[in-house]
């Protein structure tokens, strides 16, 4: 076969709505459903507005037929189609994605072939006008996690199970290709699969060129390669095959039109036989440990060489049809960028490289346990659907300048992702280092002011993300003496401004309120007026302390503010000030209550201290308030500077509660007795200030926070002695 050279057209922009709809047991989770967006007709527009080529869009046989092969309901489907027909937006319809088809059938069915390709007629009879389909995402990952791992339905651990439903999937694949096309000719086959790579020690390598010969299968399968002379044709027949439906794929290939290449960060593994270096999770029986590669081994592939062994290996078009980080916001951003540059480089050497699709565009749910824990965990995407609309990230406007065919800027883009920095490691790295790492770049610096525990944990979560940083103690700059700060940003030149100085001392800013008031109220307003001037971003923090307490429902961003002490007084000042002399700040309120902090000055951590060692804790119970995880609040914070939003915004960790209650959940949760935590009047505690008997707050414009309950999960895991 000859090599086809790459198209004239630009490298195009594709996207993809995350629309798993699998099975664990008894318990079913549709991403459609979970993320919103089967009740959001809306968001076709938003989607469109991303400018992109293609999108790949369910067209899911469990919500069109669930019950009966003879049962369908379209009216879903007619509606987002039409749609995106209109906005000129390609669908490449989905028919089975990470499922094992509807009740009356599973993989193992022997039938399920004729059933997947009797129903991807019915799809093309009724929208004869579509042109690409994936009638199965991912055959080979899904075959293994359910034939072979176990983790999804119908839950079989052995290659009997495994290779069964690979077949079933492939055959099935063939099958409906067939019907469609005698409805629409022209019909591509966009084949999709997670292609990783395994490494490993020597003694593992057997083990690793085995399962790189098995990433292959389901390509192989469709293209007709599978005969006597496969490596695998010998494990194909023990695992149950027979020659004759091998021998079937031979005699009706169906070759993908675009060869799908999926890819994320822990798709390529490495197998190491010492197994004690690892953690009991990553144990494969009791021969070796199977770890993400990315964090314990240098020479990982990538996807640019991943692409050219696809492109070596079937000389068909290639599309990356799945890039997906679940990460903070500007991890996202470099990891489609690596994946876009990657693409281009690959086509420059004369490989057939179409698109690039960015993944999960609305983001997704419950990834990190792959299914089988429902807590709500959530990966945005391009958009955020945790807003009351999908609110657009900064990741919506990298994708919006590639589909325009233009370089995306942002100061945050100027800097290598974590899987390239030498901090990525968990475990002894293995292999051989690079003789230079990828440098820093001349990325703009994010400037910290004030050296309190807020002010610490940003520096310290900004070096974790890679975001260059510096941190000024509020005794390095006054704040209210305009020459000096603007000498601060011309000297620096910041991209940005968080603002963390004074965040807490509400009894500190009662007795000196005078320097407090200066420093807060006059200052933050010559800070705006120089970073507006200067064309510099702000992020400051204010506090629930700006309300009165004349409440018994959580506080929202439109809520009026009446402050009863002297701290939410300059609090609220400085929001007016900050928000009249630079419209674009961001403010961000949060609890005063801040735990998880850097050190251990946080009331909870010393609280905890204190029921470890078996003593008795005296909290107040009268007032209540939101709680906050202090790098919750931190990593949100900075993922909204990124995004350049402004205004108002609420983050608190969902819930409310007050001391005493909260310290009988960590009582509990450490096994301390019921009677370790008691309450007292206020007028023990010894506060300076008056403190709103109710500050408990949520967000109108969407509620970014993990619960409160989760965080005091992490917090204890984290905790130490």
């Amino acid at each position: 076969m000859s090599r086809t050279p790459p198209s004239d057209r630009p490298l195009e922009l594709w996207i993809g709505v995350e629309c798993t709809f699998n099975r664990v047991h008894d318990r079913y989770l549709n991403q459609l459903t979970v993320c919103g967006h089967d009740e959001r007709h809306d968001d076709l527009d938003l989607l469109a507005q991303l400018g992109a080529r293609r999108i790949r869009y369910p067209v899911l046989w469990e919500q069109v037929a669930p019950d009966h092969p003879d049962d369908l309901h379209w009216d879903w489907t007619d509606q987002r189609l039409a749609t995106l027909r209109a906005r000129q937006l390609e669908p490449i319809a989905t028919l089975l994605h990470h499922g094992s088809g509807p009740q009356y059938t599973d993989m193992l069915d022997p039938a399920f072939p004729e059933k997947l390709a009797a129903y991807a007629r019915k799809v093309a009879e009724r929208y004869p006008w579509l042109t690409a389909y994936t009638p199965v995402n991912e055959p080979l990952t899904t075959a293994r996690f359910s034939g072979l791992y176990g983790v999804w339905y119908p839950h079989h651990t052995s290659d009997e199970s495994f290779i069964r439903m690979l077949l079933n999937e492939c055959r099935g694949t063939v099958l409906a290709m067939r019907a469609i096309r005698e409805v629409q000719p022209n019909a591509e086959l966009v084949q999709t699969d997670d292609l990783g790579k395994a490494h490993a020690t020597p003694a593992m390598q057997h083990e690793a060129d085995f399962q790189n010969e098995r990433r292959w299968l389901a390509y192989d399968l469709l293209c007709g390669r599978v005969d006597q002379t496969h490596p695998l044709w010998p494990y194909l027949l023990n695992s149950g095959a027979t020659p004759q439906e091998l021998q079937w794929f031979r005699a009706n290939p169906c070759p993908p039109d675009i060869v799908g290449v999926d890819y994320y960060v822990t798709s390529e593994r490495f197998l190491d036989e010492r197994t004690d270096r690892y953690r009991g999770y990553h144990q494969v029986g009791p021969t070796h440990a199977d770890v993400e590669a990315v964090r314990v081994y240098h020479n990982t592939a990538g996807i640019e060489q991943l692409l050219r062994e696809v492109w070596a290996r079937y000389e068909l078009p290639v599309a990356i049809t799945e890039a997906h980080l679940g990460s903070t916001r500007e991890e996202q951003m470099r990891w489609f960028e690596q994946f876009w540059k990657a693409a281009q480089q690959v086509r420059a050497e004369g490989a057939d490289i179409r698109a690039v699709t960015s993944w999960a565009i609305l983001g997704s749910f419950d990834w990190n346990t792959l299914h089988t824990d429902l807590k709500g965990y959530y990966e945005p995407g391009a958009f955020d659907v945790r807003s009351c609309t999908p609110r657009p990230t900064a990741l919506a406007r990298v994708l919006q300048a590639r589909a325009a065919n233009t370089e995306p800027e942002h100061p945050v883009l100027n800097a290598p992702g974590f899987w390239e920095r030498a901090d990525r490691f968990f475990y002894p790295p293995v292999g051989d280092a690079p003789a230079t790492t990828r440098p820093a770049g001349t990325a703009r610096p994010l400037l910290i002011l004030g050296g309190g525990r807020l002010g610490r944990t940003v520096q310290r979560l900004c070096a974790e993300r890679g975001l260059s940083a510096r941190l000024l103690r509020s005794s390095d700059v006054d704040l209210a003496d305009a020459s000096a700060v603007q000498h601060l940003l011309t000297d620096l030149r910041p991209w940005a401004v968080v603002n963390a100085a004074g965040y807490g001392g509400i009894d500190e800013a009662e007795v000196h309120h005078e320097a407090f008031w200066r420093h807060t109220a006059v200052g933050l307003a010559v800070l705006a007026r120089a970073c507006e001037a200067n064309g510099v971003h702000l992020l400051t923090f204010s506090s629930d302390q700006v309300f009165g307490g004349d409440r018994t429902s959580p506080y929202q961003e439109h809520d009026a503010a009446h402050p009863v002490n002297r701290y939410g007084r300059a609090r609220r000042e400085a929001e007016w000030q900050v928000l009249a002399y630079h419209p674009g700040t961001l403010v961000v309120r949060s609890s005063a209550a801040l735990f998880g902090a850097s050190g251990r000055q946080d009331l909870l951590g010393m609280a905890l201290r204190t029921l470890r060692a078996g003593g008795t804790l005296f909290m107040d119970d009268q007032h209540r308030f939101s709680p906050t995880y202090l790098p919750d609040l931190v990593h949100t914070s900075l993922d909204l500077l990124i995004d350049g939003e402004r205004g108002t915004w609420h983050l608190t960790n969902a819930g409310e509660t007050s001391w005493a209650d909260l310290t009988r959940m960590l009582a509990d949760a450490t096994g301390a007795p019921a009677d370790a935590v008691q309450a007292v009047p206020t007028e023990q505690l010894g506060w300076v200030a008056p403190r709103p008997r109710y500050s408990a707050m949520s967000s109108g414009r969407g509620n970014l926070m993990p619960k409160l309950s989760h965080a005091l999960e992490r917090y204890l895991a984290n905790a130490s002695d």
